[in-house]
């Protein structure tokens, strides 16, 4: 029976990625408390949140994703472990990949792409004058 009510092999990529980045379960401080939120008479009455913090680092995290105790452990667990990968790794890290993506994403052009993109632009705008009125290009 798995621990966190996940597939045996979804428990193992979370534990070899612990192994990975050097994470003990027992550095692993674990608290449950109850939901908030949509989830009814089970949330209710049960203590399904759960609230993880690792000691070496200080990094907190809450989970309340899920109805179950257990799925919440699941989940509190990865995104635990995507925080510590963020602050281990640092600009190598997935996080650091998308935001230095966006970033190359917002960059402005150079004078000649934008000039290219300019003409581009005119030449389409061109060609719709032209189907749209019937007028020649020498009528402009």
């Amino acid at each position: 029976m798995a621990e966190f009510g996940v597939g045996l092999d979804k428990e193992k990529a979370l534990t070899d990625k612990m192994l990975e980045l050097g994470v003990r379960s027992g550095d692993i401080q674990e608290h449950f408390v109850r939901s908030s939120g949509p989830g009814g008479q089970n949330v209710n009455k049960t203590s399904t949140c759960v609230y993880l913090k690792h000691i070496p680092t200080g990094i907190e995290v809450k989970c309340q994703q899920e109805r179950s105790q257990a799925l919440n452990r699941y989940r509190g667990r990865q995104l635990l472990l995507q925080k510590i990968e963020t602050l281990i790794l640092g600009k190598r890290s997935a996080e650091q990949q998308r935001i230095e993506k966006i970033r190359r994403q917002k960059r402005r052009r150079s004078r000649r792409a934008k000039l290219k993109m300019l003409e581009a632009k005119r030449r389409h705008s061109e060609k719709k004058l032209l189907r749209s009125s019937g007028r020649q290009l020498s009528d402009i």
